[in-house]
């Protein structure tokens, strides 16, 4: 096996990248990207930190990629290695001529997942970290592959079309679609709005850059071959997981639908029905908290002051309380 060299990464110091070649498609080559960021180096009399011995891996949403380094520090600080997928055509992993995000079927991602867990070393512990649709994926994993993660952390995963009354009456017109016009695109309806509303509520005090070439400000196109693969899997949690180990939800207090730009999508989840998602929550597994955090957005971890502090503070609650088990 060749050696795996890290390099920098976009991000800056303290971050490196490793490329992981994966199965080529009809579309080409095809990688996927891991990014750490490493706990500092601990004196020889000094105790163990509270996570030591711990590999967080992160897995990001739709039309996105990994950027959160205050996330990455969190953990980093707690002693955790800090890992994030940037997973095949997302991101650092997107090549020319490759439809961004697209995938047919949530289950081809366990390559990328077996491919970032071969570059961590053996026998540590495993906590999930997954947001919005890589919150839905890594649900959809644990359950498959249940002795793998300690723990599973979801900020506002994505377990419930935003209609969830009429999934099952649209999912089978999206599945026709998808057998015989995979590739056709779904009208754009993100009017920017929740990109406006993070740049709102940006704190210079805590700055985060984002690469519009990864994160547009409108959503990539929607085909239908990929949202098929979405709303299986929703229907798969409808149906009940078994992730046996402890899950963490952060979501939103509220919700409200982007129609038309107002101040108050600043403080909101703009992209789901957080209620529904709450509900659905509590399919995953035997053991899941739920923490609803007032005045959050979609992303909790980039909200305003107050919001974005609060989810840090339950975040380290629910660690600490996850290690004394």
């Amino acid at each position: 096996m060749p050696a795996r060299i890290w390099a920098p990464d976009v991000l800056g110091e303290g971050f490196e990248q490793l490329t992981l070649p994966l199965a080529p498609d009809d579309e080409g080559e095809v990688v996927a990207t891991l990014v750490r960021h490493l706990p500092p180096r601990r004196g020889f009399l000094r105790p163990a930190p509270p996570l030591d011995g711990v590999d967080v891996l992160y897995v990001h949403g739709w039309s996105d990629y990994f950027f959160q380094k205050r996330l990455a520090s969190f953990f980093a600080r707690r002693g955790a290695r800090f890992y994030a997928l940037d997973l095949r055509k997302y991101g650092r992993s997107l090549r020319p001529g490759q439809t961004p995000g697209y995938i047919t079927d949530l289950a081809d991602y366990d390559e990328d997942i077996a491919a970032a867990r071969a570059a961590l070393e053996p026998g540590r512990r495993l906590v999930l970290l997954g947001h919005s649709t890589g919150g839905l994926t890594l649900s959809l994993w644990a359950s498959r592959h249940p002795r793998a993660a300690a723990a599973v952390i979801l900020n506002s995963p994505w377990l419930e079309f935003q209609l969830s009354g009429v999934r099952p009456a649209i999912a089978p017109v999206v599945q026709i679609q998808a057998r015989w016009r995979p590739m056709d695109a779904a009208p754009q309806v993100d009017l920017g709005f929740y990109a406006r509303a993070q740049a709102e509520a940006a704190d210079p005090d805590d700055p985060v850059t984002i690469d519009q070439r990864w994160r547009p400000e409108q959503t990539m196109p929607v085909h239908a071959g990929w949202l098929n693969a979405v709303l299986e899997g929703h229907a798969r949690v409808a149906q009940g997981l078994a992730i046996p180990s402890p899950v963490c939800v952060l979501l939103s207090a509220r919700s409200a639908p982007p129609t038309r730009w107002s101040e108050e999508l600043t403080r909101v989840d703009s992209v789901l029905v957080v209620d529904d998602i709450a509900r659905a929550a509590l399919r995953l597994g035997p053991s899941v908290t739920v923490e609803r955090i007032d005045g959050a957005l979609h992303d909790v971890f980039l909200s305003r002051h107050d919001a974005r502090e609060e989810a840090y503070a339950r975040l380290d609650r629910w660690v600490h309380g996850f290690l004394a088990a």
